[in-house]
């Protein structure tokens, strides 16, 4: 599942809607928003954002945060380290194979560590 995926599935449970329910009230197929929310689908077009947030009532701050997570959301991420060291191209792949076996908590100590060093100081 996907982060925007997640804050989806919140969003209906919260409102206590079925995936059926929604898809009719966007205008998708109730197969296209399960695949949506699990990850089996690419990111979603800022029409289809608009008309989610329309239909949940999602004030700007909140929308804003909702689209940045479809942004940050696509299931199949591609890296382009052309140009770039080979140790670099040799991470990426290495992080490709991996990723699945990894537990929570290298997750979060990864994220924190390119948090860090993408901050400028």
């Amino acid at each position: 599942m996907t982060p925007f995926g997640h804050a989806l599935r919140e969003l209906r449970r919260r409102k206590g809607i079925t995936q059926r329910q929604l898809a009719e009230a966007i205008g998708v197929t109730p197969a296209y928003l399960s695949a949506l929310e699990h990850g089996k689908r690419g990111r979603p077009t800022f029409e289809l954002l608009q008309r989610i947030a329309g239909y949940f009532n999602v004030i700007w701050d909140d929308a804003d945060e909702l689209f940045e997570l479809a942004h940050s959301s696509h299931p199949k991420v591609v890296l382009d380290t052309s140009g770039l060291p080979p140790a670099y191209t040799a991470f990426a792949n290495r992080l490709g194979r991996v990723i699945r076996t990894l537990p929570p908590h290298v997750i979060e100590e990864l994220d924190t560590l390119l948090e860090k060093a993408s901050t400028p100081t």
